[in-house]
C-alpha cells in the first residue's frame, strides 16, 4: 500500500468474526499494519479504511525503534540492565556472567546462538514469574492453576477462568517490578475478571506502586517488542 509520500506500506489482512467493526492496527513484531475485518464480505471495504489511513501507518512504522538482535556482540536489557551476548563460556549450557555490562555466555555456534538466548531467556521469565505469581496468589489467598511463557502480541499477560495464567518472555527484559506488577494484576484476575475498583484494589494491595510500574510498559514496551532472534 502507497502513502501520498510514495512510501510502500506493508498491510496484512485478516478477518476476525469477533470484531464490531473495522479495525486498523500495528503489529509491532512483524513491522507491518493489520486491517481486520469482520468478514469476508467486507474485505474491499477494509482495504480502502486502510488507504485512507495510509499517512497514519507511515507515521506509527516510522516510530518504532530499531529491531535489536539477540545475536553475539548484540545488547539486550535483562531485568531491566544491559546485557551483552558471547560465545565464550565455559560447558555448553548458557550462564549469566557479572559485570557491567553483565554477559549472557552461549557457548557454542554462531547460527544458533540466538535460539540458545531466547530459551534462556524464556527460562529466566518462568522462573522469576512464577515465583512472583506464587507470592501475590499467597497474598490474595487464591491459587493459580498453571503458569505459561508465549510470545503474545498485545497483551503481557492473560487469565482463563480456570485459573490458567500465560505471561509474555519479553517480561523478563523489563525491570523486576514491572514484571512484578504484571504477575499481580494477573493473578487479581482470579478474584475479578475485570477491571473493576475491586480488581484494582486487589492489585493495589500486592503492588502499591502498580501505577508507575504499568506506566513503564505504556512507555517502553516497544523496546521490548523489537527484540528479535
Amino acid at each position: 500500500m502507497k502513502t501520498r509520500s510514495g512510501c510502500d506500506i506493508p498491510v496484512r489482512l485478516e478477518v476476525n468474526p469477533r470484531a464490531r467493526r473495522l479495525i486498523l492496527r500495528i503489529d509491532e513484531k512483524t513491522r507491518e499494519g493489520v486491517a481486520v475485518s469482520p468478514n469476508k464480505r467486507n474485505l474491499a471495504e477494509v482495504v480502502r479504511f486502510a488507504q485512507e489511513r495510509a499517512d497514519w501507518l507511515e507515521a506509527h512504522l516510522g516510530a518504532l525503534p530499531e529491531h535489536v538482535a539477540l545475536a553475539p556482540g548484540g545488547r539486550f536489557m535483562l531485568r531491566g540492565q544491559s546485557c551483552e551476548i558471547t560465545l565464550e563460556g565455559q560447558g555448553r549450557m548458557a550462564y549469566l556472567g557479572a559485570g557491567e555490562p553483565q554477559t549472557l555466555h552461549v557457548p557454542g555456534l554462531e547460527e544458533t546462538a540466538g535460539r540458545r538466548v531466547l530459551r534462556f531467556l524464556k527460562a529466566e521469565a518462568k522462573s522469576d514469574l512464577t515465583r512472583a505469581v506464587n507470592t501475590y496468589c499467597a497474598a490474595l489467598g487464591v491459587s493459580a492453576r498453571r503458569v505459561t511463557i508465549k510470545d503474545t502480541r498485545s497483551r503481557w499477560g492473560s487469565c482463563t477462568s480456570d485459573g490458567r495464567l500465560a505471561f509474555s518472555w519479553r517480561l523478563i527484559m523489563a525491570p523486576s517490578e514491572v514484571l512484578d506488577y504484571v504477575a499481580a494484576h494477573e493473578c487479581a484476575h482470579l478474584l475479578e475478571m475485570n477491571h473493576s475498583p475491586a480488581f484494582w484494589a486487589h492489585v493495589e494491595t500486592c503492588r502499591p506502586t502498580w501505577k508507575r510500574e504499568r506506566n513503564w510498559l505504556r512507555q517502553n514496551g516497544r523496546n521490548l517488542h523489537a527484540v528479535q532472534v
